[in-house]
């Protein structure tokens, strides 16, 4: 029975609770490749050929250390190679040893349940990673390693829990769009991520940068520090180069780097551009999408969390609803149809349909799609009295409009939501639907909490979709 027992996921466990779960029963091979590879080192042949060894005993870690000691990122001489005894002698050591590590890492986590929290903490720490990677002064072929993997490792807590199939992930994805994310950590599953990284770090014996990275003190050295500063600017990056955070990280790091703050921005910029072809390299295209400049005409993977939508699917789903409406059209399909048009079709995150209730004095939620929106079931309710709301009165305009800017004024004074932390708080899409001059529903879309809110031709062809639901509505209302 203890055993059994031992197999579950702790319930408002302590962080080392956590870290023994994680390690014995989710990533077990992982935590022990990892620490049998993070315990070699560079010090004569034997080591090598004990990376060789590791490396080979894992046919598709073979293939993608290969594939990578092929990529202008770590072979800038471009001389093919073609062998992992190859790969160490050309490249080095501690490149390959962080492919590895990468690789490793990053395999493991996508094949178990790629949900939007995963993906969007990878492109945070391949951001950063990159960024720390480019940035470091030294010379050392080692020490740009060892910052990218101390900067890819930074959050293992964060990534290796979002990778299990568990209840407790499934609660915290929906109070993390409802409060504070480290009290809503807390709440769910008794310890921070922050906690349950630095036991993951010490128990698969990661090293000692990433061990002073991710501790509570300062940074003792130039090193942790300047992946310190690659995680805050990676994670301020996703709300726009403009943002002050990012400003006030460009520049202390160009004070610290002895650099131009103008250069030094240009260089940041250009190596987020370079994350994301690392990304595809790794074989994760479907994080470009959280990266900031990301190429549009990249690679397209399985998954990938694109705000750009298919126009091609567009003009699909716009042809259905045309049909749709030619005869006796069934409200109940036309809405579910525009529903998943804006989900996937334009690409908005998440998309809701809220109608008024029988008795007429709110709109409550009648479909929704998108990742972290199963609370909104319950709890997005519009009070069409409370003129103070600042839903109110955007469903009062009548018509559909993007909020770009809530926080300015004639919005910035009214009352938000409590259910979610970014409606009423990031930009949004809204369309009502009416009946003569009353409103009788509402089409609600964002993007959660991705860098990229919706953008003019989102709005578009929101505006269009709104527009099908609208046209169905009057025929039945003539009909009527």
């Amino acid at each position: 029975m203890a055993e059994t027992e031992s197999t579950q996921p702790p319930t408002r466990g302590s962080s080392n609770n956590w870290v023994q779960y994680l390690s014995q029963v989710e990533m077990p091979v992982l935590a022990e490749t990892l620490r049998e590879i993070s315990k070699l080192t560079d010090s004569d042949s034997s080591t090598v050929n004990q990376l060789a060894d590791v490396i080979l005993k894992d046919a598709d870690l073979t293939s993608q250390v290969l594939r990578l000691s092929n990529t202008v990122f770590y072979n800038r001489s471009r001389v093919s190679v073609s062998t992992v005894s190859r790969a160490i002698t050309l490249i080095g050591f501690d490149a390959v040893r962080a492919m590895a590590i990468s690789s490793l890492v990053i395999d493991a986590l996508l094949s178990r349940n790629p949900r939007t929290h995963l993906l969007r903490c990878l492109a945070r720490s391949l951001h950063a990673a990159v960024q720390a990677r480019s940035l470091l002064p030294s010379r050392s072929a080692e020490k740009k390693e060892e910052v990218f993997v101390a900067a890819l490792l930074s959050h293992i807590g964060e990534l290796a829990f979002w990778a299990c199939r568990i209840p407790q992930a499934d609660e915290l994805d929906r109070k993390m769009n409802q409060m504070d994310p480290v009290e809503a950590q807390k709440e769910v599953i008794g310890a921070s991520f922050a906690s349950i990284t630095r036991g993951l770090v010490s128990t698969w014996s990661l090293g000692p940068l990433v061990s002073e990275v991710v501790s509570s003190g300062r940074a003792n050295s130039a090193a942790s520090s300047l992946v310190r500063y690659s995680l805050t600017l990676a994670e301020a990056s996703e709300r726009g180069w403009q943002d002050r955070e990012v400003d006030q990280v460009v520049d202390k790091l160009a004070r610290s780097l002895k650099q131009p703050k103008d250069e030094l921005l240009e260089s940041i910029q250009e190596n987020s551009r370079e994350a994301a072809e690392v990304a595809v390299s790794y074989g994760m295209p479907q994080v470009t999408a959280l990266l900031p400049d990301r190429d549009d005409s990249g690679a397209q993977g399985e998954g990938q969390l694109d705000s750009h939508g298919d126009p091609m699917l567009q003009l699909q789903i716009l042809r259905e609803l045309s049909e749709l409406l030619v005869d006796n059209p069934d409200l109940n399909l036309v809405f579910q149809t525009v529903v998943e048009g804006m989900h996937r079709a334009i690409g908005l995150q998440r998309v809701v349909l809220l109608m008024r209730d029988p008795k007429g004095n709110h709109l409550v939620t009648r479909k929704v799609l998108g990742e972290g929106t199963a609370h909104w079931r319950d709890e997005f309710v519009i009070d069409m009295n409370d003129r103070d709301a600042l839903l109110t009165r955007a469903v009062l305009r009548g018509e559909s409009f993007h909020l770009e800017k809530p926080q300015e004024k004639p919005w910035k004074n009214l009352d938000r939501p409590g259910f979610d932390r970014h409606i009423g708080r990031r930009a949004g899409l809204f369309g009502p639907l009416m009946v003569g001059e009353r409103v009788v529903g509402l089409f609600y879309s964002d993007n959660s909490d991705l860098f990229q809110p919706p953008g003019q031709e989102q709005f578009q062809a929101f505006s269009h979709f709104v527009q099908q639901a609208q046209l169905c509505l009057n025929n039945l209302s003539e009909k009527g």
